[in-house]
């Protein structure tokens, strides 16, 4: 039977070593990735405190003036802040739109070492140092381990996704152990002007790594995903959870058996202008950029050979990167 919403799966009993539970688990989160290419998971390990540190931290950020908030920005728009108007996520499937109405705050990795992987031509537009906001000033401390948790979440998540596809566990881990992932911070602004025909909040997209880790609030005008059979559906917040969704690198590595999702952020009804206002935090999990990402052996075979010419993940990136950022 088709999914009709976004499953929430408990990963706890995989990530506690539970021999019994590990393939019931990684039988869920397959069904989901084929499906829908989303679900929200349960049993992360996340402490609580920490993921309303980052609310709160992050709000205070976006509520300063924008002169401030723009002494934050970076030169290439990858860290740092990103005010309204300089991002329309339609242009990464080539659809001209306005650009998306919100603003948001990125951040790279972490304590980068300064050695020729990280800081040579190759890998350092990948490694470009972090832009901090000079206030709140507590905000640095707050992000970093903010990040290190989503890193070590999205590997855990990387050793189910290995046994439900049917490799070994440990086969990502030497495609993520450098890996470029970035952290954002999405701020959706009340909407007091009604959007331009075709603006949303952000427009159809699917994501570019191996998959997003998602935190959002219960706000009007919110996350939608596109099934496989064309109707868009509702995303709803859960406590204590995030929501994941299947990049495109991630449907080339298994020939499209996982489904890299279109998925959206609408506005919210012109009746309800005023506190609709919605804040999410988002991990986007990018592999080593010199990871090679072709068709894995459990997803190709006889009558179904690889569909993507095999690609490295900073060359897929830089493509999409650009094709989204609105020229000044």
């Amino acid at each position: 039977m088709t999914l009709r919403e976004v499953p929430v799966i408990d990963v706890a009993p995989f990530l506690a070593e539970a021999p019994e539970e590990r393939r019931r688990v990684a039988a869920e989160v397959n069904r989901a990735c084929e499906e829908l290419g989303f679900l929200i998971v349960r049993g992360h390990g996340v402490p609580v405190d920490l993921v309303a540190d980052m609310y709160d931290v992050s709000r205070r950020f976006f509520e300063l003036p924008l002169p401030e908030k723009m002494r934050a920005r970076g030169e290439d728009r990858s860290r740092g802040y990103g005010a309204q108007g300089e991002e329309a996520l339609s242009y990464g499937l080539g659809k001209a739109a306005p650009a998306d109405v919100k603003e948001g705050l990125y951040e790279g990795p972490m304590d980068v070492p300064d050695t020729p992987y990280f800081r040579g031509r190759e890998g350092a537009p990948h490694f470009v140092p972090n832009v901090w906001p000079e206030r709140p000033a507590e905000l640095p401390r707050i992000w970093r381990a903010y990040y290190r948790q989503m890193e070590r979440l999205a590997a855990d998540l990387m050793r189910v996704f290995a046994v439900a596809l049917d490799v070994p566990e440990n086969f990502f881990a030497d495609k993520i152990d450098k890996h470029a992932s970035r952290v954002r911070a999405i701020h959706y602004p009340d909407q007091r002007d009604a959007p331009l025909p075709g603006q949303l909040r952000a427009g159809e997209h699917t994501d570019y790594g191996t998959m997003t880790i998602l935190k959002i609030e219960d706000a009007p005008g919110g996350l939608q995903v596109r099934t496989r059979q064309g109707r868009w559906l509702d995303v709803g917040a859960v406590s204590d959870a995030f929501v994941v969704n299947i990049g495109d690198l991630m449907m080339h590595w298994t020939n499209d058996r996982w489904i890299s999702t279109l998925h959206r952020v609408v506005n919210p009804p012109r009746d309800a202008t005023l506190g609709t206002g919605r804040l999410s935090l988002a991990f986007f999990h990018q592999p080593n950029y010199d990871a090679l990402i072709e068709c894995l052996p459990s997803c190709q075979g006889p009558g179904n050979p690889a569909k993507h010419p095999p690609v490295t993940s900073g060359e897929h990136r830089n493509r999409k990167f650009a094709a989204t950022t609105v020229a000044p």
